[in-house]
């Protein structure tokens, strides 16, 4: 039975090198063209203000937020509600879990923020809708 032995193998560190060396080329090169390119192409620059696509999405807008302010003013039997929330919280309040009841309580303050908020984007959208009509919906922008 012959025994054939094996030179241990010394690790490629030249190749390794060479690869990073390669890949840190490329990668600053990409980061020059695109630089260069950035500064002197506005391609993804807007144009115009959207005026015409908010138009046409404002309808849509409007049905949503009716939705949602629906839901968070609906009754403890709606999902989503504040009074829902409230309710949870007064049930982990009298369970006695505290860390339960906290966590509720930053989640009920958040969505009662929710309200005004979108309460002033409906006024906002209203006056958007009003311009729209009165601007052939934006064709002109």
């Amino acid at each position: 039975m012959t025994r054939t032995s094996r030179k241990p193998t010394a690790p490629r560190a030249g190749k390794t090198v060479v690869a990073l060396m390669a890949v840190g080329a490329l990668l600053g090169a990409a980061g020059a063209a695109s630089a260069d390119s950035a500064g002197t192409h506005p391609s993804g620059a807007p144009t115009g203000d959207g005026a015409k696509a908010l138009c046409k999405r404002a309808p849509k807008i409007d049905r949503r937020i009716d939705r949602i302010l629906g839901r968070l003013n609906g009754d403890t039997s709606q999902r989503g509600s504040i009074a829902r929330l409230e309710q949870r919280v007064a049930n982990a309040k009298s369970a006695g879990d505290t860390q339960i009841e906290t966590y509720l309580d930053h989640r009920l303050t958040f969505r009662r923020s929710l309200v005004p908020t979108l309460e002033g984007r409906q006024k906002d959208l209203a006056d958007v809708q009003k311009w729209c009509a009165s601007h052939d919906d934006g064709a002109g922008s």
